[in-house]
């Protein structure tokens, strides 16, 4: 074997040698590119998938404040309707105390110095159970009507504190 025969049997086997080089690397380059595509799609998938649930809690979360919200106005609307109703009826007992229709009194002991006359429970409002009453100045009365009022509505504007409270623990 001559050595020009030589070098073109080694070159001949370096270029079969590339080829195959080269073609096992587009082979696995071909592989690799689809693994990646697919990786890529699935990705893609898992991304929408979050997306979706993302929005679908936003929306639920954005219903349950709309729906806390409606409540929570319906509570005030009943709040302020108890306030507008104590006030009209402390106005009607006010006009009615001014006008002496209705005269507020107090139930007297038989015995100014002992307090043990006293009933131990409240008799019904407006009969007369023959015991001595003594009828309040107006003004007091008027003092008195302002006191229960201010009472009333601290209750109610508690009730509706308690009311948003709960709401917004449910």
């Amino acid at each position: 074997m001559s050595p020009g025969t030589l070098k073109l049997m080694i070159t001949g086997v370096a270029v079969a040698m590339i080829l195959a080089i080269s073609a096992t690397w587009k082979v696995q380059d071909w592989r690799y590119s689809g693994r990646l595509a697919e990786q890529a799609n699935a990705h893609l998938s898992d991304l929408a998938k979050i997306g979706s649930a993302a929005a679908d809690q936003v929306q639920a979360e954005q219903g349950k404040r709309l729906a806390l919200e409606q409540k929570l106005t319906a509570n005030d609307q009943t709040h302020h309707k108890e306030l507008s109703d104590a006030q009209t009826n402390q106005d009607r007992l006010r006009d009615r105390l001014a006008t002496a229709d209705l005269r507020l009194s107090v139930l007297l002991t038989e015995d100014p110095a002992s307090c043990n006359a006293v009933p131990a429970t409240a008799g019904a409002g407006g009969v007369v159970d023959g015991r001595t009453r003594a009828q309040l100045d107006p003004a007091h009365a008027q003092r008195i009507i302002a006191i229960t009022d201010a009472g009333d509505r601290g209750l109610i504007a508690l009730r509706a504190c308690q009311a948003y409270v709960r709401e917004l623990h449910k």
